[in-house]
């Protein structure tokens, strides 16, 4: 059977950052592998970054997102299918931060996947910065994923005072409380940046499982409150990109918005890849870019917000 992991963690915690290190440390191991991306919104920005893993070892699939619950489901369903075809050792899942942690153990229950998956691991990232004022709806999505995981890795945890990670914590455990699950952490969570991850860390991760847990469920189709805006071609660049995220940030007739990512050029022609949260902007360099700003949040304002993207 192929062995197959989800990543989860909410808007901006470092899925893809870790997804890149895991899935190379399984192509040292001599593992193939297939990762399945699927963003919160019609255009894949993680998928790109993920683009240097491509190999005779790795191959990387898409779902296509913006759809209904239904329609999604068969379509990761259809994915899943095709890709237990392909001779894997691993196949990796990293749905959107906005995600339905049942449907992944409700596909897999189905027939053919029950007969060729064995689920191995969830494990989930949360930002060791995580923002104490967080919505119903957002705190709910927080505690839903770290109830199934086997680890949380407390990303960028080198960041912040011992006092910080303590009441990250203590935030999830509020959460998990909130929905109704017994389950509280400590002995889970790994308190480790993700760039300091060992080979030791690794192996335990890669043994870590998962937790079957009950919680009060709520309907986030019905909820409707996450969003995502997409623009295209505003040639926004390194230069005036970190004011206008501010702006869009700060302005409550924005609505909430989270996250900001995407792709912006540098005075020699460079790409960049943007990921801005309330704790801070980041622009690392890639090789290959796409011109566009994905916004995501709670009640978005698309005139407000566009208004200052297409401030230049």
């Amino acid at each position: 059977m192929v062995k197959i992991d989800l990543i989860t963690g909410f808007l901006g915690a470092g899925k893809t950052t870790f997804i890149k290190k895991y899935a190379q440390y399984l192509l040292d191991k001599g593992m193939q592998i297939g990762i399945l991306e699927n963003d919160f919104g019609a255009v894949n920005v993680d998928m790109m970054l993920l683009q240097n893993l491509m190999g005779d070892n790795c191959e990387l699939e898409m779902i296509s997102g913006g759809c209904d619950k239904e329609t999604h489901r068969r379509r990761f369903r259809t994915k899943l299918i095709s890709m237990g075809m392909c001779g894997y050792d691993r196949v990796i899942v990293e749905p959107s931060g906005i995600f339905d942690m049942d449907e992944f153990f409700d596909v897999l229950r189905d027939e053919p996947l029950e007969q060729w998956y064995e689920i191995g691991n969830v494990i989930t990232i949360v930002d060791a910065k995580l923002e104490e004022e967080m919505s119903e709806e957002a705190n709910y999505l927080l505690a839903s994923e770290a109830a199934y995981a086997g680890r949380i890795i407390l990303s960028h945890a080198d960041e912040v005072t011992e006092e910080q990670k303590s009441h990250t914590i203590q935030h999830l455990n509020k959460a998990l409380e909130q929905i109704q699950c017994k389950r509280r952490l400590e002995k889970e969570i790994l308190c480790k940046s993700l760039p300091n991850l060992s080979q030791a860390d690794f192996e335990e991760l890669l043994n870590c499982g998962y937790v079957m847990e009950n919680y009060r469920k709520m309907d986030m189709e019905e909820q409707k409150g996450f969003d995502s805006l997409y623009f295209m071609n505003e040639n926004v660049t390194e230069d005036n990109i970190q004011e206008i995220v501010k702006k869009i940030m700060d302005d409550s007739e924005c609505g909430s918005v989270f996250r900001v990512k995407g792709f912006v050029k540098n005075a020699e022609d460079k790409w960049l890849q943007l990921n801005a949260t309330h704790n801070g902007i980041t622009m690392q360099p890639i090789e290959v870019g796409q011109e566009v700003l994905i916004v995501i949040g709670e009640k978005l304002q698309e005139d407000k917000i566009k208004s200052y993207v297409e401030q230049k």
